[in-house]
C-alpha cells in the first residue's frame, strides 16, 4: 500500500528497520518534548489492545478480557507521550511499569513525581527509582465513572495514538517494531501541535 511516488517497499522497510534498531523515532520524540517543556510531574497508565492473528508476541489481560498487547505509557501533564513500552497483555501494570520508570529516569531526570491508578500499586513500583509515585484512587463517594485529572491526561494520549491506522490492527511480529511505530505516531502528533502553536 505504499504510494507510487515513494521508493520500493524493500527500500522503505530497510530505512524503517534501521531507524527502529537505532531508536531514531524515540530520540526525535524525546528531543521535541524536551524542547517544548521542562518536566517535573508525569502520569503513568496502560492500555490493552487486541492484536491480529499474525501479531507476534501477545498475552491475555484477564482484567480487561483482551487478548493482545498492553501499552505502558508515561506522559507529561499536557498529554505528550514521553515513554511508550508495549508488552504482552498478560504483564501486570505494576510489573510492566518498572522498565518505563527506569527508561524515563535516564531520559528525563528532572521528573520527581508520577501519578498512577491503583493497578500500579504494590510490587517494585515505589522503589524502582527516586520518582515519587502517587496512587490516585477513587473517591469514597464516587458512583460510576468519574474523570480524574491526574489520570485522564494519559487516556487522551492513548486516544490520539489510536486515531492512526497502524496501531489498530497490530500486525507487527516484534515488540521493537510496535515501539518504533508508537514513537513515530507520537512524533507526528507533537509536530502538529508545534505547527499549530507557531
Amino acid at each position: 500500500m505504499i504510494l507510487r511516488d515513494l521508493p520500493r517497499k524493500s527500500t522503505v522497510f530497510g530505512y524503517f528497520y534501521r531507524f527502529r534498531d537505532e531508536g531514531v523515532f524515540a530520540r526525535i520524540n524525546h528531543r521535541l518534548i524536551r524542547r517544548e517543556v521542562s518536566l517535573s510531574a508525569v502520569m503513568l497508565d496502560s492500555q490493552s489492545v487486541k492484536t491480529s492473528e499474525s501479531g507476534g508476541q501477545h498475552g491475555y489481560d484477564a482484567g480487561k478480557k483482551v487478548k493482545g498487547r498492553k501499552r505502558q505509557a508515561k506522559a507529561d501533564t499536557d498529554g505528550r507521550a514521553l515513554v511508550l513500552d508495549p508488552r504482552p497483555g498478560s504483564v501486570q501494570d505494576r510489573d510492566g511499569v518498572f522498565p518505563v520508570l527506569c527508561l524515563s529516569r535516564r531520559s528525563v531526570p528532572s521528573v520527581t513525581k508520577a501519578f498512577a491508578d491503583a493497578g500500579f500499586a504494590g510490587g517494585r513500583t515505589r522503589t524502582a527509582t527516586l520518582i515519587d509515585i502517587e496512587i490516585v484512587r477513587k473517591r469514597p463517594d464516587q458512583v460510576g465513572f468519574a474523570v480524574h485529572t491526574q489520570r485522564g491526561v494519559v487516556k487522551r494520549s492513548f486516544a490520539w495514538i489510536s486515531r492512526s491506522r497502524r496501531p489498530w490492527n497490530y500486525s507487527e511480529a516484534t515488540l521493537a517494531s510496535v515501539t518504533a511505530f508508537l514513537y513515530a505516531i507520537s512524533v507526528m502528533i507533537t509536530l502538529r501541535r508545534l505547527a499549530r502553536s507557531s
